[in-house]
C-alpha cells in the first residue's frame, strides 16, 4: 500500500470515528468532560530580592525581603477611625481575656501557685541546698511605703497626632492614639488565628480588611515597594502548625488577588524553624504571645499526630506577673489590664527581671520608669522576691493563669469540606470505603461459590482484603487515611483505637472535649507530643533536638530549667536509650522569635521551592486545589 493510500485510509477511519460522535450525541449520549488538569509549575531562576516573608503573629507582624538579614518587626495592630460621631469606642483586649472573672478562677490561681511553689522548694540550687521561700508579705511591707521620684517634668512620649484624621494608623501610630480619639483598636491575630467575634470589627471579611491593610502599609511604607510593582514580587506565608483551612484560604485569595502577588508559598511554622535553625529533624516548641505550638518535623515533614497547640503564652505570664506583683504591694498603683500601654509596661517588666534560674533567691530590689503623654516620667523602687520565678513557671503549671471553661488544648482537626475542593479527602475516604466493601462482597461470594466456602470465607474474612474496613482508622495506612482526629498514643488509643465501631460517639466525643479543656503543662506537652510520633527511632530523635522558638520562654535559665524537667519526666525505657537529650532555644546565637522568619527566607532559596509556588493565574482558575496540590503538607 502506498502513502498516499494509507492517508486516505486513515482519513476515512478519522471520519468513521465523527460520524459516530454525531449519532451518538443524536442519541443523547454524551462524551464524559475530563476535569481540567492542574499544569505542572513553571520552571523559571526566582531572584530571592523579589521574594517577601510574611510572618503574621498574635502581637507582632515580621515582614521582610528573603534577602534581608533581619525583618522588620511592627506591632500587628490597626487603629480604625469611626465612621460616625458618637459612637462608641471599641479596643480588642490585649492582656484581658475570657475564662478570668469565673467563680471558680481565684481558687484555680492559688492551688496553682501552691503547686509552683512546691516546685521551687523541692529542686535543689547547684550548691545543694534547697531554697529559702520568701513570701509575698516580706516586700509588701517595703513596697507599700515607696514614693515615685519623678525624673523630668515632661515623659517626651506624646499620643499620635490625628489632627489631619487619618482613616487608619497601623503599629506603634496605633498604640499611642489618644483614648479620646475616635478610633477603634483591633488585634486581627489571636492566639495564632484570625480574630473573628461578634464585636465590632470582629466579621471575617472586616478581620482580613484590617490584614490587608496593614500588610499593605508596611510593605509599601517601611520596605518601599509601591503596591503596583507586587505583581514583580512573591510572596512566602507562614500559617500555624495547626491552621484552619478557611482563613489560610481567605488570606492566600488576599494576597494573589487582592494585592496582586505573581505567585506564593504557604508553609508551616515550625518546619520553616528547623530551616531557620539549621536542623533535619527537631520537636518544635513555639512558645508566642499568646499561644504555644508543638509539633515534631523530620526531614521537613511535620508529623501531623504530633501537632498539639496551647492556648497560653507569654501574655498570660506578663498577666499572672501583674497578679503576683499585686501582692506584693506594686508601688505603680494606677495600673490597669485594661490600658495598653500599662499592658506595654508589665511586657518590659517581664522582659527585664523574670527569670527561671533556681539559684536567683532572696529579696532584691529593682527599678522600672514610666513614661506616658501628658504625663512627667517617673523613677520606681521595688522589691520583689520569688514572684520574679513563679510567674514564669505558669507555663509549667498553666492552672496558675485561672482561665476557666475555655477550650486550653487544640488538635488537627479534619477537613470539613469545601466546595471549592470536591476531591479533597473526604470524598476518598468515602470512596476508599466503597472499594473496600465491594471488594469484601466480591470475596465473600467468591467464597460461598467455592466447596467448603465457609472455611475459605473465614480466612478471606481475616486476611483478606476485607479487613480493611474493619481496621480502626488510625491503626495503619498513610497519614491522608487516619482518623478523624490525630491525637496520637495517649489519647488515641481511648478515642479512635480498637473497636471504634462499637464505641459511642458520644463517648468520644465527652473524652476528646475532656482532653481539650486540659490545660497541659509545657514540659507534659513536650513528652506528649513526642510520645505521638510513630516508631521509637524517631522519637529518639526528638528527645535529642528539642528546639524553643519565640519569644514566650525568653528567659534567664530557661534552657537548663526545661532540661531538667523533661529528663525527670521522659519515659524510663527512654533513658537508657537516648544518648543526648538536648535543648536548643538560641541555635546559631540567633534570636528565637526570628528563626521562623528566617527558615521562610531559606525556603525561598533552594531549588526544590520551585514546584511549591502557586501562581495567580493557576488561583484564578483552580482555587484551593493548588493548595491540595503544591503545599509542602498535607492540606
Amino acid at each position: 500500500m502506498t502513502q498516499a493510500e494509507k492517508e486516505q485510509e486513515n482519513g476515512k477511519e478519522k471520519e468513521k470515528e465523527r460520524d459516530k460522535e454525531k449519532e451518538r450525541e443524536q442519541r443523547g449520549v454524551k462524551r464524559p468532560i475530563a476535569p481540567p488538569t492542574i499544569p505542572e509549575p513553571l520552571q523559571e531562576q526566582i531572584q530571592s530580592n523579589f521574594v517577601i516573608v510574611i510572618h503574621p503573629g498574635s502581637r507582632t507582624l515580621r515582614v521582610g525581603r528573603a534577602t534581608d538579614n533581619l525583618p522588620l518587626t511592627v506591632p500587628h495592630v490597626i487603629a480604625r477611625r469611626h465612621k460616625q460621631s458618637g459612637q462608641p469606642r471599641y479596643e480588642d483586649a490585649r492582656l484581658l481575656r475570657d475564662g478570668l472573672n469565673k467563680p471558680e478562677s481565684n481558687e484555680q490561681r492559688q492551688n496553682g501557685l501552691k503547686m509552683v511553689d512546691q516546685a521551687i522548694w523541692s529542686k535543689k540550687m547547684s550548691n545543694g541546698v534547697r531554697r529559702t521561700p520568701v513570701s509575698a508579705e516580706q516586700a509588701r511591707a517595703y513596697n507599700c511605703q515607696i514614693r515615685p521620684a519623678v525624673l523630668d517634668g515632661s515623659s517626651r512620649v506624646k499620643w499620635t497626632n490625628t489632627a489631619h484624621h487619618p482613616p487608619h494608623l497601623i503599629g506603634d501610630e496605633a498604640l499611642y492614639v489618644k483614648p479620646t480619639d475616635c478610633y477603634d483598636i483591633h488585634w486581627p491575630i489571636v492566639r495564632g488565628q484570625l480574630n473573628v467575634h461578634a464585636g465590632p470589627g470582629g466579621s471575617l471579611t472586616a478581620v482580613l480588611a484590617d490584614l490587608e491593610t496593614i500588610w499593605s502599609h508596611v510593605i509599601q511604607k517601611n520596605l518601599e515597594i509601591p503596591l503596583k510593582d507586587l505583581k514583580y514580587y512573591r510572596c512566602i506565608l507562614l500559617v500555624p502548625d495547626i491552621y484552619n483551612r478557611q482563613h489560610a484560604k481567605e488570606l492566600v485569595s488576599m494576597l494573589l488577588l487582592n494585592m496582586g502577588f505573581s505567585a506564593i508559598i504557604v508553609h508551616q511554622e515550625s518546619v520553616c524553624a528547623t530551616f531557620g535553625s539549621g536542623l533535619s529533624s527537631a520537636c518544635v516548641v513555639d512558645v508566642g504571645d499568646q499561644k504555644t505550638s508543638l509539633c515534631c518535623v523530620e526531614d521537613g515533614v511535620s508529623h501531623r499526630n504530633s501537632r498539639l497547640s496551647l492556648a497560653y503564652g507569654g501574655a498570660d505570664v506578663t498577666r499572672i506577673l501583674f497578679w503576683l506583683l499585686q501582692r506584693a504591694g506594686f508601688p505603680y498603683r494606677d495600673c490597669q489590664l485594661s490600658n495598653r500601654l500599662d499592658c506595654q509596661l508589665l511586657q518590659h517588666i517581664k522582659e527585664t527581671l523574670c527569670h527561671l534560674d533556681q539559684d536567683i533567691s532572696g529579696l532584691q530590689d529593682h527599678e522600672f520608669q514610666t513614661r506616658f503623654p501628658d504625663s512627667p516620667a517617673f523613677l520606681f523602687q521595688v522589691r520583689l522576691g520569688d514572684e520574679k520565678l513563679q510567674a514564669p513557671m505558669g507555663l509549667f503549671y498553666p492552672s496558675t493563669f485561672g482561665i476557666v471553661g475555655q477550650k486550653m488544648t487544640s488538635l488537627q482537626y479534619r477537613s470539613q469540606g469545601d466546595a471549592e475542593d470536591p476531591h479533597d479527602e473526604l470524598y476518598l475516604l468515602a470512596t476508599h470505603s466503597k472499594q473496600d466493601q465491594s471488594s469484601k462482597s466480591a470475596s465473600e461470594r467468591k467464597a460461598v461459590s467455592r466447596p467448603g466456602g465457609a472455611l475459605d470465607g473465614d480466612v478471606s474474612g481475616q486476611g483478606g482484603i476485607g479487613e480493611l474496613s474493619e481496621l480502626p482508622r488510625g491503626s495503619g495506612g498513610s497519614g491522608a487515611m487516619q482518623g478523624e482526629t490525630d491525637i496520637g498514643p495517649a489519647q488515641g488509643e481511648c478515642l479512635m483505637g480498637v473497636g471504634e465501631a462499637e464505641e459511642p460517639l458520644s463517648r468520644k466525643t465527652a473524652i476528646l472535649n475532656q482532653f481539650e479543656g486540659k490545660a497541659l503543662g509545657l514540659d507534659k506537652a513536650i513528652l506528649h507530643s513526642i510520645d505521638c510520633c510513630a516508631s521509637d527511632e524517631t522519637k529518639r530523635k526528638m528527645y535529642s533536638s528539642i528546639l524553643v522558638v519565640g519569644g514566650g520562654l525568653m528567659f534567664h535559665g530557661a534552657q537548663e530549667f526545661l532540661l531538667h524537667r523533661i529528663i525527670n519526666k521522659m519515659p524510663p525505657s527512654f533513658r537508657r536509650l537516648v544518648d543526648n537529650v538536648e535543648v536548643i532555644t538560641r541555635p546559631k546565637d540567633m534570636d528565637p522569635r526570628l528563626i521562623s522568619w528566617k527558615g521562610g527566607a531559606v525556603l525561598a532559596c533552594l531549588d526544590t521551592t520551585q514546584e511549591m509556588w502557586i501562581h495567580q493565574r493557576e488561583w484564578q482558575r483552580f482555587g484551593v486545589r493548588m493548595l491540595r496540590e503544591r503545599a509542602a503538607f498535607v492540606w
